[in-house]
């Protein structure tokens, strides 16, 4: 705390000091001083410039460079008040007057506006040029590398934190860049005022010379000519330092290394070139007028330079040599790691190697962008969070082959074509087209894979033509979608609760954990997922789940209350608006009976139905499913909300995807026909 109080008040003094030479006159000592404190400052910005190792190190430089400006300024100010004045500005001006100026008015003013053009014309000019184009650059590249952050983070290149920082990094880029293009602007602007200032310094001295003091008017420009320019080399050299430093900071990018060790690397790093060079220079002091000791003797230095660096390097490359050598020892001795063997990655897709060029972004592959895409739909259409899909190539594949595992498990797999596309006929379309007969991965519906010359018209037919990537993404956002229950989490939901607590803290408070712990929670959630309903609606959810869980804990029952409450939600998933949706309702004496066999124990409620029983009603639902099919309709039951989840247990070895819903859970706009009773 005392070195940041101490900084605090440095740098308040700092700016104080500018704004007090602004109104009160100092004495020429001071003014020594602070020219001297000026000069020094300068220094330490270009050395802190040309030894950072990444520009975001010095990301306070565009208000260091407003802070600098204003003080410089401040003292031009006072020492113009002095030079009119007193006459005498202090041991610091009139000795750059007189020494750095020879002592000379036409020295001192040729030297002052060469030093000028320098700064205001290639230094500063250059500095503007170069911020104003890397700020332009670096923000149209922010998207890019935000898509690069985010194919890293799918493919598990990288951590949560890492992405994190890395987006940060990019955020303070743009930041700092943008306000180095308004800063380069300060510099300008302070070479402008500073030649204005000694315009009017020699003006005004030799008037107040020509006029107060009885100097002849040569003997006054003389006088406060050389004052003047001294006052404009004190300002002028400093400004010309920051300058300096402003150009290198920004033309030295973003690149995370010591600037000097790598200028001095790249300039004298090549034995070749030092040899070339050494050669032409001897060869233009033999054959030419030039100065043949010079030439030689600079020659003979490179000559001789690039050919210690030559052996240096050759010791360099057999000391790496045998370090890697050392290095693969060393890594064969150890014991092994099997710690990170043991970890199991949520989602992986592995694939052969000739899929290899669709998750190449080199290559113009998509397939990291889709898989980006499949986590944002799948977040807004069921409310959860998918795990890190991890991507890898797999040797032990065939090339077009690709599995889906979840939990290290293989659940699914396929195969494409590559540079061919899959068409698949929606069922109305009558004319053939010729290709290779195949299946979509996904739904297992015959399909044809054709070529790329045969995809004009096989879409102006009528087929529905997908290429490889979307064959891919889609398989691997329905197993996902199957399989989301699953892969949630205590830490997910912990994470939703989270969530949910920045704004409803007195719900969370109320719920968790005096009424129903996280994993109870989590079980509800998975009911809910598992048929596929979506769990954005937390609120809604939480709250139902506070208003039931003081009856009671079970999780299957209060799943059911929470069902009830989405009852909006179900019906326009299953029940689209303004049409009438067929359903096949179930028999009372079915559902009297599944009640009467379902026994409760302390894992919870199972059922007790005879085998030969349940066979029956298998076969009668399959009947009912059927003829819903046959008419092109989505398999939905009906049923009382007292019997729906022990029903739909029932049946999900069974059918799969076959759609249970309660009287509770449907919405009264809703219009149902029923086409069928399971009687068995």
């Amino acid at each position: 705390m005392k070195r940041i109080n101490l900084s605090d008040v440095g740098i308040a003094v700092y700016l104080l000091c500018a704004i007090i030479f602004f109104i009160v006159p100092i004495p020429s000592i001071l003014l020594d001083v602070m020219l001297a404190i000026n000069i020094s400052i300068a220094l330490i910005i270009l050395f802190n410039v040309l030894f950072v190792k990444e520009v975001l190190d010095m990301s306070f430089f565009p208000t260091l460079l407003l802070f600098t400006t204003i003080f410089r300024i401040s003292l031009n100010v006072s020492s113009t008040r002095l030079i009119l004045s007193t006459g005498d500005p202090g041991n610091v001006v009139r000795t750059f007057g007189n020494f750095v100026g020879g002592g000379d008015m036409i020295i001192g003013t040729i030297v002052f506006i060469v030093l000028v053009i320098i700064q205001f014309v290639v230094i500063n000019k250059g500095s503007e040029r170069v911020a104003e184009v890397t700020a332009r650059f670096t923000l149209d590249a922010m998207p890019g590398k935000q898509m690069a952050i985010d194919a890293d983070l799918n493919t598990g290149a990288i951590t949560d934190e890492q992405a994190k920082e890395r987006r940060e990094k990019i955020q303070k880029e743009s930041s700092f860049f943008g306000a180095m293009d308004g800063a380069t602007k300060y510099v300008k602007g302070d070479a402008i005022a500073g030649l204005i200032i000694t315009v009017i310094n020699i003006a005004g001295g030799t008037t107040m010379g020509a006029t107060r003091q009885g100097l002849g008017l040569q003997e006054a420009l003389l006088q406060y000519g050389i004052l003047t320019i001294g006052d404009g080399l004190c300002s002028q050299i400093p400004s010309l330092v920051i300058s300096l430093s402003t150009g290198v900071l920004v033309t030295k990018g973003s690149n995370e290394a010591d600037f000097s060790g790598v200028l001095v690397k790249q300039l004298f790093g090549i034995p070749r070139v030092l040899y070339l060079v050494g050669s032409v220079l001897c060869f233009l002091g033999i054959f030419t007028p030039l100065n043949t000791v010079l030439f030689i003797a600079l020659g003979a230095v490179f000559l001789v330079t690039g050919k210690k660096i030559d052996s240096m390097l050759g010791v360099e490359k057999i000391e790496e040599e045998v370090e890697q050598i050392e290095t693969e020892v060393e890594e064969i001795r150890k014991p092994e790691n099997v710690v990170s063997l043991l970890k199991v990655d949520p989602i992986e897709l592995e694939f052969g190697y000739g899929i290899i060029p669709l998750a190449d972004i080199n290559q113009g592959g998509d397939l990291l962008d889709r898989v980006v895409m499949i986590r944002r739909q799948i977040a807004l259409e069921l409310g959860t969070v998918v795990p890190i899909i991890r991507l890898r190539d797999n040797i032990q594949l065939n090339p077009n082959q690709y599995i889906i595992k979840i939990k290290g498990i293989q659940l699914a797999e396929g195969e494409i074509l590559f540079d061919h596309y899959m068409a698949m006929n929606p069922g109305f379309v009558e004319e053939e087209i010729t290709g290779i007969p195949t299946y979509e991965p996904s739904f297992h519906l015959p399909a044809i894979w054709i070529s790329e010359g045969q995809r004009e018209r096989a879409e102006s037919l009528g087929y529905t033509v997908v290429d490889p990537p979307s064959i891919i993404a889609t398989h691997l956002t329905e197993v996902i979608r199957n399989n989301i229950a699953e892969l949630l989490t205590r830490q997910d939901v912990q994470n939703l609760v989270e969530n949910l607590k920045e704004s409803n803290p007195v719900l969370i408070e109320e719920l968790t954990p005096k009424l129903l712990g996280l994993g109870e929670i989590q079980k509800v959630l998975q009911n809910l997922l598992n048929e596929g309903i979506s769990i954005r609606d937390l609120l809604s959810i939480f709250e139902t789940l506070a208003d039931h869980a003081a009856v009671t804990r079970d999780t299957d029952v209060l799943t059911e209350y929470v069902r009830q409450s989405l009852k909006r939600a179900i019906s326009s998933k299953y029940f689209p608006a303004n049409e009438v949706t067929s359903i096949v309702t179930l028999d009372p004496k079915i559902e009297q009976e599944i009640m009467q066999s379902v026994k409760q124990s302390e894992q919870g409620a199972f059922i007790t139905l005879d085998p030969e029983r349940t066979k029956n009603i298998m076969d009668a639902v399959e009947k009912e499913v059927n003829k819903l099919e046959s008419l092109g309709k989505s398999t939905i039951i009906i049923t009382s909300p007292i019997v729906r989840m022990y029903f739909k247990k029932l049946t999900e070895d069974y059918f799969k995807n076959l759609i249970v819903v309660s009287y509770n859970e449907v919405d009264s706009g809703v219009e149902l026909q029923s086409v069928g009773m399971v009687t068995a």
